[in-house]
């Protein structure tokens, strides 16, 4: 396990960490918004790194360990070529990309403006660049129809209170796992001691209590970019989990319909969450996507 800070071209200071052999195939571990690195259980990475893989996570700006702004004056491209400094620090030419979440919409950025890093896209537990986020968190408060699924108002409400100050841990871990029970679905039990003790482990990298929210200012891809999806040429696996409160089914499937060549997979059990009683299931599909484009990759 090594750490290092890499610096974007715009002088911002990006916490990174990497597991594994160096000589094996790369893999870049991208997280949902306001999550530092991490959001990705080390449980989580030891399995892919197990798997003979050299595998990087790192904190987004204005999460973690990294450079946190006063003002937020940036788009979501400028956290896609955050990743792509995230490369270059570790002197990668070329990655297997895993987005969640946020880490989906940045997984797609990558695909269509920086295509020449990319070895394999896995986009977990995401919408499509066609999807107006902000509009459907409205429509769903509002209880208005939508095309696809809009969230659900029970994880609305949960995350407009995520920047709400605490004072305390116990307190802001009571929020944070009232929060991962929503995420998490309840198709399967929630482990309430794992979440805590990756929670504990969150707060302890940040030197914070507080969860982070300048994401939510950023400006927005525009959906408009969503139809140059058709021109994407990275092998892309979609993976859907059937009980995600926040980009339910069948968003997945609308994601990989507009990659050429995508395919979606469904996780049975599957929410907006890791527990690790998933984790066995998703490394199998995620290294079964990346192993049979590796060998014409590398």
């Amino acid at each position: 396990m090594a750490e290092l800070h890499v610096t974007t071209p715009d002088g911002l200071r990006l916490w990174t960490e990497s597991r594994g052999d160096p000589a094996d195939p790369p893999v870049l571990l991208i997280m949902g918004a306001n999550a530092n690195a991490l959001g990705w259980p080390d449980e989580f990475v030891d399995a892919l790194a197990a798997n003979h893989l050299h595998v990087l996570r790192y904190d987004h700006r204005d999460t973690g360990r990294s450079t946190h702004l006063d003002i937020t004056g940036y788009a979501l491209d400028d956290l896609a070529r955050d990743a792509v400094a995230v490369l270059d620090g570790h002197g990668i030419a070329t990655a297997h990309v895993v987005g969640l979440s946020l880490g989906g919409t940045l997984g797609q950025l990558l695909a269509l403006d920086h295509r020449d890093r990319l070895r394999t896209l896995t986009l977990l537990a995401t919408a499509a660049l066609d999807v107006d986020f902000a509009e459907a968190l409205r429509r769903a408060v509002e209880g208005e129809p939508t095309e696809l699924p809009a969230p659900t108002p029970q994880i609305v409400t949960a995350l407009a209170h995520r920047s709400d100050p605490v004072s305390d841990r116990d307190t802001a871990l009571q929020r944070r796992l009232a929060e991962w029970r929503l995420l998490a679905g309840d198709e399967i039990p929630f482990n309430e001691a794992e979440f805590r003790r990756w929670e504990n482990a969150a707060i302890d990298h940040a030197g914070s209590y507080q969860q982070p929210g300048a994401h939510a200012f950023a400006t927005p891809v525009p959906t408009e970019r969503g139809a140059e999806l058709r021109h994407v040429t990275t092998p892309t696996l979609v993976i859907q989990g059937p009980h995600d409160p926040i980009n339910p089914p069948p968003h997945g499937r609308h994601l990989a319909d507009l990659i050429p060549g995508a395919r979606c997979e469904t996780i049975p059990g599957l929410g907006h969450a890791l527990p690790s009683a998933l984790h066995q299931a998703l490394i199998t599909t995620i290294t079964g996507h990346i192993g049979r484009f590796e060998r014409t990759t590398a």
